[in-house]
């Protein structure tokens, strides 16, 4: 599983998603992740909605093996559902 996080500076729930990857890291062989600094890669929201397909308010914008999934609450879900966190 490879998810990538698309998030900014100083945005709370991009720290979540980032630290709730370094968990995942640290507990499965299988999961690994980036996080892509919107304001440093010159990244827009609009250009996020393209990726996305939808228009795009906010960060995190989490992508898991290419399919966009949402922010960081609909992240948590994921992980909770597929019990990915022992």
């Amino acid at each position: 599983m490879f998810v990538v996080i698309f998030g900014r500076p100083g945005c709370p729930y991009c720290v979540r998603a980032v630290e709730l990857s370094e968990k995942l890291t640290e507990q499965r062989d299988d999961f690994k992740f980036k996080y892509v600094d919107i304001h440093a890669e010159g990244i827009s929201k609009a250009d996020l909605s393209k990726s996305v397909g939808k228009p795009v308010e906010t960060v995190p914008q989490i992508f898991i093996d290419e399919q966009p999934i949402g922010g960081c609450t609909e992240f948590e879900q994921y992980v909770r559902s597929n019990n990915l966190l022992s």
